[in-house]
């Protein structure tokens, strides 16, 4: 393949997703237009906060903010109570605060991330499915994706609900909602799913342990070129391991729920699509109303 006919091949790769995003926009609801546009402009926020502010001046922030925590009897409860407050929906946040674990504690923070996300999951899951236990059967008696997914997850059981756990798609929260929403999964299932994701957790605290060397300026400033160029190598190594390990997972969640044997293809795709529209489409997050089918005259 010649440079120019590579380049084509991408632009016109580029254009089909461009055109699928924006096609698969316009079918969202009101619910789900708003939570991209808000998500948008919280990362556009934060990109403003990270060129204007600086990268060095939010390290040396976040680091004192986890050194006063870590300095505090009750500093570690502080960090765990965020934990599982924000494993509820439509809070944010999870993976920084696993990364402040790793700030205030190094990897004596690992403790406090995995049994706080492990018990905010658990409380969000138990709540969830508590209040809106009429809105989730009626949702499911309505909804043709989440049928199927229902389908998919009870012929499947833990070791596919482990896969989807350890996904990075649906995130955190959603994954919580997610769960909360497929009466096939059972509190015990879900439970033991969770620790899947504890070899992630543990790379995030590794990752804010590394960091937190490299943000406190007095720290820097005592360092050679050889140890802040190692620690950032680390750091950054860190973070991409996590991000293909991610994606590794997910594409293999998404085979998996593909080729299971003893249903149809189009019940297959329908689960995927369910789990790809999970945060604006979970009856627990958003309007089931819009997809129940409507009386007739």
């Amino acid at each position: 393949m010649t440079e120019s006919n590579r380049l084509r091949w991408m632009l016109s790769l580029l254009r089909y997703y461009a055109v699928s995003a924006f096609r698969r926009y316009q079918k969202l609801h009101l619910h789900g237009k708003l939570f991209i546009w808000g998500t948008a402009c919280i990362y556009l926020t934060l990109a403003s906060i990270f060129i204007f502010v600086g990268p060095a001046r939010i390290g040396q922030t976040l680091y004192d903010l986890a050194q006063k925590i870590s300095h505090r009897s009750y500093g570690w409860v502080m960090l765990g109570g965020a934990i599982v407050v924000i494993s509820f929906p439509p809070c944010i946040g999870h993976t920084t605060l696993i990364t402040l674990c790793g700030y205030a504690y190094g990897m004596k923070g690992f403790p406090i991330a995995a049994v706080a996300s492990l018990l905010g999951s658990a409380l969000a899951f138990v709540v969830l499915r508590f209040l809106f236990r009429g809105r989730l059967r009626r949702w499911s008696a309505s909804n043709e994706k989440w049928q199927a997914l229902e389908t998919v997850v009870a012929a499947k059981g833990l070791p596919l609900i482990a896969l989807i756990r350890a996904s990075p798609f649906p995130p955190w929260v959603y994954s919580n909602a997610l769960f909360a929403s497929i009466e096939a999964v059972s509190l015990w299932q879900f439970f033991l799913a969770t620790f899947v994701i504890f070899p992630k957790i543990a790379l995030l605290v590794f990752v804010g342990s590394r960091l937190a060397s490299l943000s406190d300026g007095e720290q820097r400033s005592h360092m050679d070129t050889s140890t802040k160029i190692l620690n950032a190598a680390v750091s950054i190594g860190g973070l991409l391991l996590g991000l293909t390990a991610s994606f590794i997972v997910y594409r293999a969640m998404q085979s998996e729920i593909r080729r299971l044997q003893g249903l149809s293809p189009e019940v297959d795709e329908l689960a995927v699509e369910a789990l790809e529209e999970a945060e604006e489409g979970a009856p627990l997050l958003g309007t089931y109303a819009e997809s129940a089918p409507r009386p007739t005259d």
